[in-house]
């Protein structure tokens, strides 16, 4: 049996894998839309593939014995819930620049820890809110505080994604209680791969792509930024919460960072790694004191 520090651990390391798999996805979307392929496209395969491999991982015997309330819920958080924030990011940046995208999106982990402050179910501690603050420096200083004149309709679509997310990630913890990660994960995504091939039908985008680079792409995309992202998130925020999953999760844009520069080329300044420093110490003063108060519980 695993000991609380233990458990603790593990769960920040799986967060960690999780965030730095969601990493991927920019990088291995902006290849594959650049190879032709449309953006509705890439996602309906992404989820459907891997609901496929996640459905060789669950056995039928498992579903059965989960209540078809249940069920139908975690497949509604996948296919509204995710399929909505994903919208909405992408359609801000129709608006504003990545940069101020990812700085308005980067403060769900400030509204996951005031609304759970407000509904009381996880205290915000002095050491919380110093990693919290440490985060959301470290992605400002990363991706730069904006300072032109941004197009109000892309700020607030940017808020609005981060305050979904914000309310995902509590729900999903919820949901998921007492259910194997696995068969949690194969719900969700499956919930996802239904309203992307319906919204990708819809639009008349939903092909069969041409060319091994470009399956090599989406099938990364399915099994690394989908099924495993996905299975990791759940398993480590049932151990630690939505507060220090969220800010745990914020060296995503840290690692999306350095794995554009290695693969698409673009310049990994003085900032980023400054930026990616004070996220990670967020994430050992999370660490360290989870597990000192798992000890001393």
């Amino acid at each position: 049996m695993n000991s609380p520090d233990t458990s603790i651990g593990r769960a920040t390391m799986l967060i960690v894998i999780s965030a730095l798999s969601f990493g991927s996805i920019s990088v291995l979307t902006v290849l594959t839309t650049n190879a032709g392929v449309h953006l509705l496209t890439v996602m309906a395969w992404r989820y459907v593939l891997g609901t496929v491999f996640l459905g060789v991982a669950v056995q039928a015997r498992q579903i059965a014995t989960i209540r078809k309330q249940r069920i139908l819920q975690l497949m509604l958080i996948g296919g509204v819930g995710q399929a909505l924030i994903t919208y909405l990011s992408l359609h801000a940046l129709e608006y504003i620049p990545v940069g101020p995208l990812a700085f308005l999106f980067y403060t769900y982990p400030a509204w996951v820890a005031m609304v759970a402050a407000i509904r009381r179910t996880e205290r915000l501690t002095p050491i919380r809110v110093s990693a919290l603050v440490l985060a959301l420096a470290g992605v400002t200083i990363m991706v730069g505080m904006p300072t032109e004149k941004l197009n109000p309709i892309g700020v607030i679509l940017a808020l609005a994604s981060a305050l979904l997310y914000s309310g995902y990630l509590p729900a999903l913890e919820h949901l998921q209680n007492g259910i194997p990660a696995l068969l949690a994960t194969f719900l969700l995504i499956a919930g996802a791969a239904i309203s992307f091939v319906f919204a990708a039908l819809f639009s008349r985008d939903l092909i069969v792509p041409a060319g091994a680079a470009v399956w090599s792409n989406i099938l990364l995309l399915a099994l690394v930024s989908t099924v495993i992202a996905f299975s990791t998130l759940i398993k480590g925020l049932a151990v630690l919460g939505p507060v220090r999953t969220a800010i745990i999760a914020t060296v995503e844009p840290f690692f999306t960072a350095i794995l554009g520069a290695v693969v698409l080329g673009s310049r990994l300044g003085i900032s980023t790694l400054i930026g990616g420093i004070l996220i990670a110490s967020a994430v050992l003063i999370i660490e360290w004191s989870s597990t000192r108060v798992a000890v001393t519980a």
